[in-house]
């Protein structure tokens, strides 16, 4: 069979007209995307054009209902999918299913927040601030990129769009080395993860002869695979490129000094909008992509879950700094999302959604404290900083205590649904001794939220903390009524992971 290049050619010499196909689009699949980046080019040229007439604070806005359009997108755009079903667009690049729209919902929420975390910020720290929402925007169309990426290039297309503005943002504190040094560090170790990633998809291509999941999934399915050499290496270095984005240990190094240095909202969105996209990408290439496998694969998914989940737990206790407990703290949930990543089962992918979405508004809200902390200059950031808290600010202290419990998994918090589902997910498949590292590594954990805890309701300290801004309260309000809500009525978000599960679509 001649090539589509050779009929091009044999039919120009013979002066016939080929026509040419084009991928039919189903744009309302694409409306979240759509939004994200189309509100970041709306508000790059109303900065360039009419930017000395718009007040600082209509960028915030404009971001955050931008954000809020992206929820309300994947919203309608799920009662779609519940009533017609999933499917694909863009030459079944892209599919459009309930776990790419859950995903993208939670990178809009994340995109919210983050905008309201900045405005005060910025104006604080005497920062830029157009170009902070634009790279957000840009970073989070990235996210959901991922989330619905079904073939590899695609999906490397939406990492670098996420990874390149957010290495920008980490780096955007002039007034601070700390900051461009996160930015340097984080952009040299992101440029290494993202060159194993595009090896590891190349070594998957010479395996199977396609970057498409649908046509590799069907490929592996079919017959027993002879080179699977090419196939085990794929695996392995794009687990890499992917350890690297969800900061699972032994790829975490960067992730201290990152979170330490770059601007706080930045970290916030970091911490859940991005390890949100990290994982979107990790369940959706392996356990539906390379399911078929997936008993060559789990072994290192749970390796990495066990030094992810004890390394973090151990080094997060040691530290003094707020931010970098909290770098260590990231790193140990990563590993138990892991969990659910490994046990490659309709409830470990339930387990992992609900942790993904229950984690990103604990850790948005955590740093949501973080960034009223900070003051001026944004380096009010040890230990010693939030002692006596609870005297000086009741409500903030009382905030943080609750998103610090709800990572340790005290119950009556999203924390402990989340913890107890991944656990659950591993004991039902037979990783007794998983589930047993994850409970002692949770209680490892413990040590670290408690010794914050008291911190803030001792005496003494010589911190002092302003009055926290409007866009700071609005965010605290959101995530701990989120926290709390779902923690004591947790259904509803059972169910909607119980129908995010991802599934490949070739229509």
């Amino acid at each position: 069979m001649l090539s589509f290049a050779a009929q091009l050619m044999a039919a120009q010499a013979a002066d016939v007209i080929v026509p040419l196909e084009t991928p039919s689009v189903e744009w309302a699949g694409l409306v979240p995307l759509i939004v994200l980046a189309g509100g970041a080019v709306v508000l790059l040229m109303a900065a360039s054009l009419i930017g000395k007439w718009v007040p600082q604070w209509a960028y915030a806005a404009f971001t955050a209902l931008v954000g809020v359009w992206g929820v309300v997108a994947c919203v309608s755009l799920w009662d779609e999918i519940e009533e017609h079903g999933p499917y694909s667009t863009l030459a079944n690049a892209v599919g459009v299913d309930g776990f790419s729209v859950f995903l993208s919902g939670v990178i809009c929420c994340m995109v919210v927040l983050a905008s309201l975390l900045a405005y005060d910020y910025l104006r604080r720290e005497q920062m830029s601030d157009v170009e902070y929402y634009v790279l957000l925007l840009l970073s989070a169309s990235g996210g959901v990129i991922m989330a619905g990426a079904n073939d590899l290039i695609v999906m490397f297309v939406g990492i670098e769009i996420l990874s390149i503005a957010v290495y920008v943002l980490a780096a955007m504190h002039l007034g601070r080395v700390q900051s461009q040094e996160a930015g340097f560090k984080y952009f040299v170790l992101g440029a290494f993860a993202s060159a194993f990633l595009l090896y590891g998809i190349a070594l998957v291509y010479g395996a199977t002869g396609s970057t498409n999941l649908v046509a590799i999934n069907q490929f592996l399915g079919s017959a027993p695979l002879e080179r699977t050499g090419l196939l085990f290496g794929g695996f392995a270095l794009m687990l890499v490129g992917l350890g690297f984005k969800i900061a699972a240990v032994p790829f975490h190094a960067w992730t201290p000094d990152v979170y330490e240095g770059a601007p706080s909202p930045v970290v916030a969105y970091m911490a859940s909008g991005v390890k949100v996209a990290g994982f979107a990408a990790l369940l959706r290439i392996f356990t539906v992509g390379f399911a078929d496998y997936s008993d060559d694969w789990r072994p290192i998914v749970y390796a990495l879950a066990v030094a992810s989940m004890v390394v973090g737990s151990l080094f997060a206790i040691v530290q003094d700094n707020v931010k970098r407990m909290l770098a260590y703290s990231s790193i140990s949930h990563a590993g138990f999302i892991l969990i659910g990543v490994q046990v490659a089962s309709t409830s470990g992918t339930e387990a992992s959604l609900f942790y993904l979405a229950a984690y990103s508004f604990m850790v948005a809200g955590s740093f949501a404290v973080v960034t009223v902390m900070g003051q001026g200059g944004d380096d009010k950031h040890e230990l010693e900083d939030y002692r006596g808290l609870a005297s000086r600010r009741p409500v903030l202290a009382f905030a943080f205590t609750v998103f610090l419990l709800a990572q340790a998994g005290i119950p009556f918090t999203t924390g402990f649904f989340a913890k107890l589902y991944v656990i659950a997910a591993a004991i039902e498949d037979g990783a007794y001794i998983l589930g047993v590292i994850a409970m002692v590594s949770a209680v490892i954990a413990a040590f670290l939220y408690l010794r914050i805890v008291l911190a803030m309701y001792g005496k003494g300290g010589n911190g002092v903390t302003g009055a926290v801004p409007f866009g700071a309260k609005l965010a605290l309000a959101i995530t701990l009524a989120f926290t709390l809500f779902f923690g004591i009525f947790p259904a509803p978000i059972v169910d909607v992971a119980r129908d995010a599960i991802p599934v490949l679509v070739d229509s």
